[in-house]
């Protein structure tokens, strides 16, 4: 198929958009945006699964992300959209696949919503026992709702101070376990390597599980290619955005993996009852770690609603200007499209609801249908920028800001590495089930947005 003349995403959906996000909004939301929930929680089972090998398992995993996200920012430096890589998927190999990324991606957003919602709230129920769950996760969307309908840098400010603190706590968590390490931290005994052994307690079979459960703690690292767009520099935005990545991923996801593993013993059953942070928290001798880190978790939860409501909004929006939604669905007033955010959050209610009402049929049927829908974005991404690049080293060679390392072998690399998680996938029994629901879900969207495109070719 040939590629698409659309116009530049900037002149058509960026427009009716305010840019009230500041650089240091951008800076933090990408700063913060890679510290997410499924890193101070999830990071568990993987870590019960592969022992020290999970240290392996996120760097190998880091690096398809950090290829990701640079395919991404060379894209959203050259083409800046609140539409991201749907834009880019419609502009590179044709509106339907747009609508695919798009809609798939929308739909994992809102879902995400949902779930972050619940597990706030059941914090929250925790400290205070006799209020209900979900007045809880009525609350927490009202007022992320709220902060998304005023305006865009309500979103950003929010994201900024939460950002903060993620970051805060991190580093705190790593210097003190970097001390504890080197025999200096008052009140604690050096394990030196003692717990590390045993490289692989569970063989390859473990290090798989560890690297599946690794991939799809990186989810976030998008939003701050959508936020670019309504930002007063966009280009330099994510340049400097894609730039850092890197550093971020080492320091924040391999570097706690790798005190958490030194520190604790990798088979400890506290590592998944109360989660690795705290489990190491614990072995330091802090005070109040569990509470400690289940603030740090809800923050991060309450992070994720925010942004994922925002990207959600600016997802839908940018689907509905390039003709590939309901209209009513892309109305802006005061730079904001606040139906799409209305539309955004009350989907993540929803889902709410049916984890009460339908929670072994109909909610779990909509978990398995977004499992793996991140890897069909990313290749989304990667099949994308194969193709634009040629055509910006061509006609705009200007708009390369941000430019894939060693193209356009690195980007080949990355598509195979997603071939092979897909593999991996199928092999195991608790995600083959979530890999064909994704596929049916997005062989669904592929021919709905097929069928509107040839009906719009023919009009």
């Amino acid at each position: 198929m040939p590629l698409t003349t659309v116009e530049t995403p900037t002149e058509t959906d960026g427009v009716s958009l305010s840019h009230g996000l500041k650089q240091r909004h951008l800076s933090m939301i990408a700063l913060g945006g890679v510290i997410g929930a499924g890193l101070f929680v999830g990071s568990g089972a993987g870590i019960a699964a592969a022992g020290p090998s999970i240290v392996i398992a996120y760097a190998l995993s880091g690096l398809l992300v950090m290829l990701v996200m640079r395919m991404l920012g060379e894209m959203s430096a050259a083409y800046p959209s609140s539409g991201s890589f749907s834009s880019h998927a419609e502009r590179a190999i044709g509106p339907w696949a747009g609508f695919t990324a798009g809609w798939a991606f929308w739909v994992l957003l809102c879902t995400a919503v949902g779930l972050e919602g619940i597990g706030a709230a059941q914090i929250v129920h925790g400290w205070l026992p006799g209020t209900p769950e979900w007045a809880w996760v009525a609350l927490f969307m009202v007022v992320f709702c709220g902060t998304n309908l005023a305006a865009v840098k309500n979103f950003g400010e929010f994201e900024f101070w939460f950002a903060a603190l993620k970051v805060g706590a991190i580093t705190l968590f790593l210097v003190l376990g970097v001390l504890a390490l080197a025999g200096v931290l008052p009140g604690t005994d050096s394990p030196g390597g003692s717990h590390l052994t045993e490289l692989l307690p569970n063989g390859g079979e473990g290090l798989v599980i560890g690297l599946l459960a690794s991939v799809f703690a990186y989810g976030g690292l998008e939003t701050v290619t959508i936020a670019a767009a309504e930002s007063q520099d966009p280009v330099r935005g994510v340049a400097r955005a894609v730039r850092t990545a890197m550093w971020r991923i080492a320091v924040f996801y391999v570097g706690s993996m790798a005190v958490i593993v030194a520190l604790v013993p990798w088979d400890s059953p506290e590592v998944v009852e109360n989660g690795p942070y705290v489990a190491a928290l614990d072995r330091l001798g802090i005070p109040g770690a569990g509470q400690l880190m289940n603030v740090v978790v809800l923050v991060a939860l309450l992070s994720a609603m925010n942004a994922n409501i925002y990207g959600a909004s600016r997802i839908g929006y940018s689907l509905v200007e390039r003709g590939q939604g309901p209209k009513w669905l892309g109305r802006v007033s005061g730079g904001v499209p606040r139906v799409a955010v209305l539309a955004s959050s009350v989907f993540g209610f929803l889902c709410v609801l049916l984890s009460y009402w339908r929670p072994d049929d109909v909610f779990a049927w909509l978990l398995n249908m977004i499992g793996a829908v991140i890897l069909v974005v990313w290749i989304f991404i990667a099949v994308s920028q194969l193709r634009l690049r040629r055509r910006l080293e061509r006609e705009t060679p200007e708009r390369l800001a941000v430019r894939m390392w060693a193209f356009p072998w690195l980007t080949w690399v990355a598509l195979a590495g997603m071939a092979t998680v897909f593999v991996l996938m199928a092999r195991e029994p608790d995600t083959r089930v979530q890999l064909y629901s994704t596929g049916a879900m997005t062989l669904v969207l592929a021919a709905a947005g097929y069928a509107w495109q040839r009906a719009r070719e023919r009009r």
